[in-house]
């Protein structure tokens, strides 16, 4: 039973024998990573310049490729601009420059000697003038190598087969020595002690997680660098745009919720003011029209009673036309000897009459048989929307037949709760946005009213505001976000809500540090308003913060 138990014991030793390593053939492949160009970059306050090219011979043409971007914005100079290149300090040496794409250029030129140059590069532009020099243009340098995995072949007497295979004999030579004293519980504790010796040296050795201890040596990280490299190219692929951040004044502002309704000139709906007929309509579904401009006739059916009654005033409107008409010739044939007075009302009497006449005309006077027309003209200028009838249709009274918008006018309802109502009283600018995928601009708003009242459920109050200039983008119930700044300001440093991210839901921005060089930067944000945020800590007065293409930035950082 006792040797059972120190066999047991020995077990441990077998298994710690090897260590922790590879069971495989012990090769270990190194390989160190070479560079894919050489690059040179130099900048002014206005431009940005990055040089990459390969390994140039001396005396053979050698090509380089020219990269000219806004210095502040990234965005790559157009084909505007005016380019001479030259080596400073050797004239003889002649460059051609050819344009490949936005901001790049390919430069080639024979350089005698194996030496570094200077290239001087004078550029003219809308954003202005400027001389600079890009330096250190090594010629005749090699890039690096890569070196090619080496394998490490390990010796039969460092194998750990040979440790595990020695360990056991010595143990069991040990058992067998140990079990032929007269103490056995002495031998067994000892042996307890020489079984357990391995397993606590293992454990120390282990928990250093097998990194070097010498100097130079790596340690092993999963944590990922702050700083990645973007090339010039994928830079200008996918349109990288940065903003040099400054200490300016920030707005206090409030986001309210708002929705687009029409003016009092922005919709009108279409009614028949007699049940009949639809028998013509002049418009088409989303046909513009003018105001006054025919829209449909309906054709309204008399019956009898109605049909005598205006054939007896139209009797009596004529009677009344061809009395008074005949009274006014008479009077006028005479009127040198009639009185002026009774020629004055005989000529009042006349005019009312004929205007009785035509009101009658053109309201009961095209009746045909029992029919009766009534032309539909548009009361305001704008789009013609759906039909609810078409031509034959019956139509009552009082019913839709379809209604006309005009979006070169629209008002927000904005709903306001009693915390932002203070904002309204010290307003600097309201701004919006549509909804249109294809729209990016912001909109100026006015205040038109205040509110007049308060919901008593939760205590909001309803104002009204008119977008300046709509340009027809907006919907008429349109749910929109208005954005109220206030006269308050501070002067702290805030960068546009667009440049902030998120990676492992933390806030972070991305910061150009050179021309091919990138940082993430960890944020702590203070307030915000509709366009900018508050950064308290991570990003300081002149850094470049990347604005546009900042989920690109996102993706090639974690795939670094």
């Amino acid at each position: 039973m006792i040797r059972k138990i120190i066999f047991l014991l020995l077990f441990p030793l077998l298994v710690f024998a090897h260590g922790g390593e590879d069971h495989g053939e012990g090769k270990k492949a190194t390989l160190a990573l070479s560079s894919k160009y050489f690059s040179s970059e130099v900048s002014s306050d206005k431009y940005e310049l990055l040089l990459k090219y390969e390994t140039i011979e001396p005396g053979k043409e050698g090509k380089l490729k020219l990269f000219i971007s806004d210095y502040k914005t990234n965005q790559p100079i157009d084909s505007s601009v005016q380019l001479a290149i030259s080596i400073s300090g050797n004239s003889n040496i002649k460059l051609i420059t050819k344009r490949v794409d936005k901001g790049v250029y390919d430069v080639s030129g024979v350089f005698p000697e194996k030496k570094s140059y200077n290239i001087s590069v004078n550029i003219n532009s809308p954003i202005g003038a400027d001389l600079l020099l890009i330096q250190n243009i090594v010629i005749g340098k090699q890039l690096q190598v890569p070196i090619e995995a080496v394998e490490e072949h390990t010796h039969w007497y460092k194998s750990n087969w040979f440790f595990g295979i020695i360990g056991v004999l010595i143990g069991i030579l040990l058992m067998f020595f140990i079990m032929r004293k007269p103490k056995r519980k002495i031998a067994s504790g000892f042996i307890i002690f020489l079984c357990l010796f391995p397993t606590a040296t293992f454990n120390i050795v282990t928990a250093h997680g097998g990194e070097e201890h010498g100097e130079g040596g790596s340690a092993t990280s999963n944590t990922f660098s702050t700083s990645f490299l973007v090339e010039k190219e994928s830079q200008f692929l996918f349109t990288i745009l940065t903003t040099t951040i400054e200490t300016a004044d920030f707005n206090q502002s409030v986001q309210v919720l708002g929705t687009v309704i029409p003016s009092a000139q922005g919709k009108a709906v279409i009614q028949s003011p007699q049940a009949g007929k639809v028998v013509a309509l002049k418009v088409g579904i989303g046909q513009r029209v003018a105001a006054g401009q025919t829209l449909a006739v309906i054709e309204q059916q008399v019956d009898a009673g109605t049909q005598i009654n205006i054939l007896s005033q139209r009797n009596s409107i004529d009677a009344e036309f061809n009395a008074a008409k005949a009274q006014y010739e008479r009077l006028k044939s005479i009127e040198d000897i009639a009185a002026k007075k009774d020629v004055t009302e005989a000529k009042a009497r006349y005019e009312s009459a004929l205007k009785n006449k035509q009101l009658f005309n053109d309201n009961a006077g095209r009746s045909v048989g029992n029919t009766k027309m009534i032309t539909l003209t548009a009361p305001i200028s704008g789009i013609v929307g759906t039909f609810n009838y078409s031509i034959g249709a019956v139509i009552n009274a009082g019913e839709t037949l379809f209604d006309i918008t005009n979006l070169d006018k629209v008002l927000v309802e904005a709903q306001i709760f009693s915390t932002d109502a203070a904002l309204i009283s010290n307003i600097e600018k309201i701004t919006t946005k549509s909804n249109a995928l294809a729209d990016v601009s912001s909109y100026a708003l006015k205040l038109v009213s205040t509110a007049q009242s308060v919901n008593g459920n939760n205590q909001s109050q309803k104002a009204i505001f008119e977008i300046i200039s709509p340009k027809s983008q907006f919907k008429i119930g349109e749910n929109i976000s208005i954005n109220i700044f206030s006269n308050n300001k501070t002067r702290q440093i805030a960068v546009p809500n667009n440049a902030i991210t998120e990676v492992n839901g933390k806030p972070v921005v991305f910061i150009k540090d050179k021309a091919e060089n990138y940082s993430i930067s960890y944020i702590n944000q203070g307030a915000k308003n509709g366009e900018y945020t508050i950064v308290l800590k991570g990003v300081e007065a002149g850094e470049r913060v990347v604005t546009t293409g900042v989920y690109q930035m996102k993706t090639i950082y974690l795939n670094q």
